[in-house]
């Protein structure tokens, strides 16, 4: 009998390469019509460049570092006419020399080629109804289909629909942080001169960031909770025309412009997820979908990877116990969770402080460097 992973994420793809190295008759389902490349560069840190190397990856991951490693280890913090009013730092005190920083996309490709052909890959599907019997999950698909198989590995992300049909509504695990963040791709002409700026006024920043042979820009914006469909490009351009229409200075408006061309656009609240359990019978989560601990924590793509080589680790050595498999999973993986999400609040405020006060004290804080 085979495994399912629904979702074709960093955290899908890791788990596929993981447990098809491992024997397992694997599947994949992805709702997206292919990959999904788009987002902001990520880092690959800490153990999970141990399993990069056992996945035979970690070499080609190097040879696509995005090239941060030779720009400053901070962003220059501006002001509404650009100059420079104080210097955030990027790293983390438990960064490390050898971890990597790589573009999203690559990522994700390297994983995908990484991964044998005996992998069935099944795009512009998504699970719809999901049944346990005890033996075997039953599965039915939006699209007609229907499968059994002996394992289920919700891998779709923070929006996780694997989630929502076996534990309950999103609401009930997510928990908003009170951030939206958006990310597209800028032209060469708003380059950063191999620099990070970040620009801010109250609940509200932006970011420009370059890399080797790329420019990125970022908007970051406190915000409730503000109900909208995210597979919708369109509503999430809006968002970030909503929040940013009485924001002036430095370069907003070349963003918004950039923004109304761009191509690979992506927003998201940043939130996390917080279950008692990760697993349900024959049905457990796995990366975003199971501890998102948000992307001002730096440690999403290192904790899906981790997680995926736990749990097809765990898996094949169960003999058949799946609730010893996943109880070891979660034993091994929540300190490291737990770790993760402890420090979002602290970055989240540095990033986009509240209040003008809050800025000029940010700014006192990390004094511009010259």
């Amino acid at each position: 009998m085979s495994i399912l992973i629904s979702g074709a994420s960093v955290a899908g793809l890791a788990a596929a390469q993981r447990f098809s190295a491992r024997g397992a008759e694997v599947t994949v389902v992805e709702r997206a019509p292919g990959l999904r490349r788009s987002g902001a560069p990520i880092d690959v840190r800490g153990a999970a460049l141990d399993v990069a190397a056992d996945m035979g990856i970690r070499d080609t991951l190097v040879g696509h570092e995005t090239g941060s490693a030779q720009r400053s280890a901070f962003a220059h913090i501006v002001d509404e006419i650009g100059e420079k009013v104080g210097a955030l730092p990027t790293e983390l005190p438990q960064d490390s020399p050898d971890d990597l920083e790589i573009f999203r996309s690559d990522l994700i490709d390297i994983l995908h080629g990484s991964i044998g052909p005996d992998v069935t890959f099944v795009y512009g599907d998504s699970i719809q109804e999901v049944a346990d019997t005890g033996d075997a999950v039953e599965v039915g698909f939006a699209s007609g289909r229907a499968g059994r198989y002996e394992l289920l590995v919700g891998a779709d992300g923070i929006h996780s629909a694997t989630r929502r049909l076996v534990f309950g509504p999103e609401e009930r695990y997510r928990r908003h942080l009170g951030v939206y963040y958006g990310i597209l791709s800028l032209p060469a002409e708003l380059g950063a001169d191999g620099e990070s700026y970040l620009y801010s006024v109250p609940g509200r920043s932006v970011l420009i960031s370059d890399y080797a042979q790329r420019t990125m820009g970022g908007f970051t914006f406190l915000s409730p909770e503000v109900a909208y469909d995210y597979h919708d490009i369109e509503q999430q351009r809006q968002l970030v025309f909503d929040a940013y229409s009485c924001v002036r200075g430095w370069k907003v408006a070349e963003l918004l412009d950039a923004l109304k061309q761009s191509e690979d656009f992506y927003l998201d609240s940043a939130s996390q997820v917080h279950l008692d359990r990760w697993s349900r019978g024959r049905v457990v989560l796995l990366g975003d979908a199971a501890f998102a601990p948000s992307f001002f924590s730096g440690q999403g793509t290192p904790l899906a990877m981790i997680g995926a080589d736990v749990l097809a680790a765990e898996w094949a050595s169960c003999d058949g116990d799946l609730d010893q498999a996943f109880g070891r999973y979660e034993q091994t993986m929540r300190p490291r969770v737990r770790r993760a999400q402890e420090g979002v609040p602290e970055a989240r405020d540095r990033i986009i402080p509240a209040t003008w006060e809050a800025i000029e004290a940010r700014n006192r804080r990390w004094p511009p460097v010259r």
